[in-house]
């Protein structure tokens, strides 16, 4: 296969990438599983804006307080300055944020000092995803393949020229691209309790140490405070920052808070893991009874509803809750353009990273800073855009990915864990 600019990647960053693209490029999309199975829809609380200019300096501020000041402050000032721009783009697209009366509803989740979160119900993430995923269907430049797998990169000098993928039949194939971009998500499936999906297992975060592309801060892995506790493996269900927002507190197995709610998630996360350790059990509780029965099924209503097909009733009860694996703050190094170290390549959304988050991501950041980069990555290609040179079909020995899926998460675990250990 062929085509002018290639997108690894259907969540929110591949698609609003595409969309930023013009209608006389050849955009193909390859997406690991179903084109609505990526995290992007996952994604409940909300996402952050700039309301105006007064809270620009907490809103930096709250963002480098969360990420222990090892945020790249240019990243930082470009995510939230472009935040408006994104917004509005949204709403063109017909995503619609909730209101009171004829002006936005926001609310506020952990480590943010004021009221900066858009949402829709408690599937912010979902509503987006969709809203763009409709618009690139519209696109007759677009073609999506579903259930394509990135086994390798085409790589040639310092220079990527697309990939190696291989479809739902397990054939092996290439695909040639003038610019190649990877949007593959995270990194949740590599673990036994993760938010994320399972088919998320770090593939351009492989490839990349296969290449010697540069990496950053792969170490940097986020643990979500409050997922539904479950003895079973899997993807854990997401109870949430913006339920705490909201006034729910976290108790003991004796009634007692124990941690402010409110703190960055690496804190809250790390106080729960201390009073399990400390109690000796497996979860702690999470209560809503601060909140009104009305708001709940109003703000909440799908995390009300999978709490009581698990036969919990959070109107009345407090529910179980344990932290998991959620966020990757590490990833593909790239510029304030989404440009990697490899000519031709670029990467964004959770894939990439270019230190917005520092040590540990702002809740309700994710979603807009995969947005902002994405579309700098489209324009800052489209600004330099050069046609690859004519070259011979790449040569390819398909059965040296006879095991690559094995190799690739093993590579990529024991690249993080070396990576940990060389700061300790």
């Amino acid at each position: 296969m062929k085509t002018d600019i290639l997108i690894v990647g259907c969540g929110v960053s591949g698609l609003y990438c595409a969309l930023n693209l013009p209608p006389e490029k050849d955009i193909l999309i390859v997406t690991k599983d179903a084109m609505d199975k990526s995290d992007s829809y996952l994604a409940q609380g909300g996402i952050c804006v700039l309301r105006d200019e007064n809270d620009y300096d907490s809103f930096f501020e709250d963002t480098m307080r969360a990420g222990h000041y090892e945020n790249n402050k240019q990243s930082v000032d470009i995510m939230i300055r472009s935040s408006r721009a994104v917004i509005d783009d949204l709403v063109s697209w017909g995503v619609a944020f909730e209101k009171n009366g004829e002006d936005f509803a926001y609310t506020k989740e952990g480590a943010h000092s004021a009221p900066r979160i858009l949402f829709h119900e408690d599937e912010t993430g979902k509503e987006i995803t969709s809203r763009l995923l409709a618009a690139v269907k519209k696109r007759p430049n677009v073609r999506i393949a579903e259930y394509f797998t990135m086994v390798d990169l085409l790589v040639e000098g310092n220079t990527c020229y697309g990939i190696v993928g291989q479809d739902e039949k397990g054939n092996f194939t290439t695909v040639t691209a003038d610019y190649t971009v990877l949007a593959t998500g995270g990194i949740g499936g590599l673990y036994a309790h993760s938010t994320n999906y399972r088919h998320l297992t770090g593939d351009a975060i492989a490839l990349a140490l296969k290449h010697g592309v540069t990496l950053q801060h792969i170490d940097y892995i986020q643990i979500h405070p409050t997922t539904l506790y479950t003895k079973e493996e899997g993807r854990e269900f997401l109870i949430s920052e913006s339920v705490r927002g909201e006034g729910a507190i976290l108790l003991n197995h004796r009634g007692e808070r124990f941690v402010d709610e409110l703190l960055p998630r690496d804190v809250v996360a790390n106080a729960i893991f201390a009073e399990m350790k400390r109690e000796g059990k497996p979860h702690m509780w999470l209560s809503l009874e601060k909140i009104p029965k009305e708001e709940i099924l109003s703000h909440f209503p799908h995390i009300y509803e999978h709490c009581l097909s698990e036969g919990y009733d959070i109107t009345k009860e407090p529910i179980p809750v344990v932290p998991s694996q959620h966020y990757f703050m590490g990833g593909v190094d790239v510029n304030e353009h989404s440009k990697t170290s490899m000519e031709r390549l670029y990467a964004v959304g959770e894939t990439a990273c270019n230190g917005v988050h520092g040590k540990n991501r702002l809740a309700s950041n994710s979603l807009l800073e995969s947005l902002v980069f994405a579309k700098r990555a489209a324009l800052d290609l489209l600004a330099g855009y050069k046609k690859a040179p004519e070259r011979d079909a790449f040569s390819i020995d398909f059965a040296q990915y006879d095991n690559y899926k094995e190799a690739y998460k093993e590579a990529v675990l024991t690249a993080i864990e070396k990576e940990r250990e060389s700061h300790e």
